[in-house]
């Protein structure tokens, strides 16, 4: 696990723009939850999910390389074989922080991420941490 109090507080940092990879048009699901939960929060928050479109005024982006800005913090709600595509994605990119929801982190995507120089937080809820800093 890790849980580094300083490292999640980078994450959280008020100014940092955060993308949510695996925001589904059911309200139901966790990554729209995570989502919302940050735009309510304040954050600047962007959608991604490869069907595109919009959830709710929001517009939901097909891919990362498609935000209009590059994230500071990429949280990543999905499989575990989608996040190790995914953070190859934040390496391209050059986005080096990447917070990998519980259920979604895989040990090959937590080891490229350390091997690459991301900074990367798994086993914790980002809404639940989020709540305590």
């Amino acid at each position: 696990m890790n849980s580094d109090n300083d490292l999640i507080a980078s994450f959280l940092d008020k100014g940092n723009v955060i993308a949510v990879v695996g925001v589904s048009d059911s309200p139901s699901k966790y990554g729209n939850r995570v989502f919302f939960d940050l735009v309510e929060a304040g954050y600047k928050t962007y959608a991604v999910h490869p069907d595109g479109g919009t959830i709710g005024e929001h517009e939901r982006y097909p891919d990362l390389q498609s935000l209009p800005e590059r994230p500071d913090v990429v949280d990543v709600v999905v499989p575990p074989a989608v996040t190790e595509r995914i953070v190859e994605e934040c390496k391209q990119l050059g986005i080096d922080k990447v917070w990998m929801q519980p259920g979604s982190e895989s040990q090959t995507a937590i080891e490229y991420c350390e091997k690459n120089g991301l900074s990367v937080l798994h086993d914790v809820c980002i809404m639940v941490q989020r709540k305590r800093v």
